[in-house]
C-alpha cells in the first residue's frame, strides 16, 4: 500500500532526522525540501547574484536538479538563513511545487519534510506530522550540530537566527508555516531522536490502523 508521510515544522525541530529515519524504516524515498531552497540560495551566492533577485532565484529554482542536493555547502547555518529569504518568494515556491509533488507521487509513496508539505504540497498525505520544539532547545541542537562539525557557533546568535526565521516563515504571504488541520503535533523539546522516532511510529501506526478499519 502506498503511503505519503508529510512532516512539517520550524527550523531545527528535528523533522529532517525524523524524516530520514521514517523513510528508512518504511523503505520509502525521502526528500528534505528545505534543501531545495538552500540549493537555490547557494546557486545565487555562487553566481554572485543578490539573494533578493527574484528573477535569478526563480530561474535557479526552475533549473534545480534533485540529484545535486547532497552538497555539504548546503548544510551550514548561513545557507539556512539565505534559504529562508528565497523561500519567501512566491515565484520560487511555485517553481518548486511540481518538483516536490512529483517526488511524493512515486509508486509506493514517499516521506517529505519541510514547512508546507501537509498544507500545500501534499494536502492529501496519508499521515501528517507537525514537529516542533522550543526555540531555546532548537538553538541548542543547532549549536551542538555546528560544534560537532567543527564550525564556529554562538548559541545566542543561533537563537536569534531561529526566532527571525520563525517569524519570516510564519509571516510570508505564500505558503506560510502552519499546522494542517489534520496534522498530528509532536513536541520534541524533551525527546531525543529515538524518543521522537518512537512517538512518530506510534502516531503513524494509529492513523493507518484507523484507516484500515474504516
Amino acid at each position: 500500500m502506498a503511503m505519503i508521510i508529510a512532516i512539517d515544522g520550524p527550523a531545527a525541530s528535528g523533522k529532517g532526522t525524523l524524516g530520514r529515519r521514517l523513510a528508512a524504516h518504511f523503505g520509502l524515498p525521502h526528500l528534505d525540501t528545505g534543501l531545495l531552497y538552500r540549493a537555490v540560495a547557494h546557486h545565487l551566492i555562487s553566481a554572485g547574484e543578490a539573494l533578493d533577485d527574484v528573477a535569478a532565484a526563480t530561474a535557479a529554482a526552475r533549473a534545480l536538479d534533485l540529484q545535486r542536493l547532497d552538497d555539504a555547502a548546503l548544510r551550514g547555518r548561513a545557507m539556512g538563513e539565505a534559504a529562508s529569504i528565497v523561500a519567501a518568494m512566491p515565484s520560487v515556491r511555485e517553481a518548486l511545487v511540481a518538483l516536490q509533488r512529483a517526488f511524493a507521487g512515486q509508486p509506493g509513496g514517499a516521506v517529505l519534510d519541510g514547512r508546507d508539505i501537509g498544507t500545500v504540497i501534499c494536502p492529501g498525505a496519508d499521515v501528517k506530522l507537525f514537529v516542533t520544539a522550543s526555540a531555546e532547545e532548537r538553538a541548542r541542537r543547532r549549536w551542538r550540530e555546528l560544534v560537532a562539525r567543527g564550525e564556529p557557533a554562538d548559541q545566542a546568535a543561533i537563537l536569534e537566527d531561529i526566532r527571525r526565521r520563525d517569524r519570516r516563515d510564519a509571516e510570508r504571504a505564500t505558503a506560510p508555516l502552519a499546522v494542517a488541520s489534520d496534522a498530528h503535533q509532536l513536541d520534541t523539546t524533551h525527546l531525543d531522536a529515538d524518543g521522537a522516532f518512537a512517538a512518530a511510529l506510534g502516531i503513524i501506526s494509529s492513523v493507518m490502523a484507523s484507516r484500515t478499519k474504516s
